[in-house]
């Protein structure tokens, strides 16, 4: 029996909507449609589907949103915004909320499907995984942390530290290895860079919080563990 991938429009603007039920029916995907962000989150709770196609400017819980959730949830579904707002702006803002692609309207139909056919190839196998050491929580697909509940404000620099320690947890990784995950070797940093970054990310991630999970490995670089402990 014949399996066809299914896909979901979450387009409030019917004659869009019915537009792309019946384009893509013709094509030969199966076609769920909503025009509401709460109902779209729901679908997605009890289908799986191979693709998203979703319009920013809903009612309710607007596309932004809707995609934030869904990645938050680690829900890594291709998604391709649509939207008749051309900002580069808006484009940034749906792409770091998750999105795979972006398509202004109105739209070519055989480029939207190009683009279709391109997120489902493209799509990994497996995203980054929210991160969890202790009660420190990293998600590296939104580039957030939090510890305990509260957000903590990193650089890209503090994070990408950050990064490799939970993702050797427990392990000691090396100032050389953090160097090199961290710099762009044409700024030609200086190994000492690493302490005084790992001294920011204690500041923010540890001594609020009462707590000293960024151990000191004397000789030979530092480790992340669940819990405080004194330094070896």
């Amino acid at each position: 029996m014949l399996i066809r991938m299914r896909v979901l429009v979450v387009e409030d603007e019917r004659r869009v909507a019915e537009a792309l039920r019946t384009g893509l029916g013709a094509e030969g995907w199966a076609v769920d449609v909503t025009g509401d962000g709460l109902d779209a989150l729901r679908l997605t709770e009890e289908r799986e589907y191979a693709a998203i196609l979703l319009d920013i400017m809903l009612p309710g819980l607007n596309g932004y949103r809707v995609c934030a959730r869904l990645r938050a949830a680690e829900n890594w579904t291709p998604i391709i915004m649509l939207t008749a707002k051309d900002g580069e702006y808006d484009e940034a803002e749906a792409l770091d909320a998750g999105a795979d692609d972006y398509v202004t309207k109105p739209f070519s139909y055989v480029v939207l499907l190009a683009r279709l056919r391109n997120a489902i190839r493209r799509r990994p196998a497996e995203r980054p995984a929210v991160l969890r050491v202790g009660d420190l929580v990293l998600d590296p697909a939104r580039r957030s942390c939090a510890r305990a509940g509260q957000d903590i404000s990193l650089t890209g620099k503090e994070f990408a530290l950050l990064e490799v320690l939970a993702r050797s947890r427990g392990r000691v990784v090396s100032k050389r290895r953090l160097l090199e995950d961290g710099w762009d070797f044409a700024d030609e940093p200086d190994v000492n860079l690493v302490e005084v970054h790992i001294s920011a990310l204690r500041r923010k991630i540890d001594s609020p919080f009462g707590v000293r999970s960024i151990r000191t490995v004397r000789g030979h670089g530092y480790r992340l563990d669940a819990e405080g402990a004194s330094d070896a």
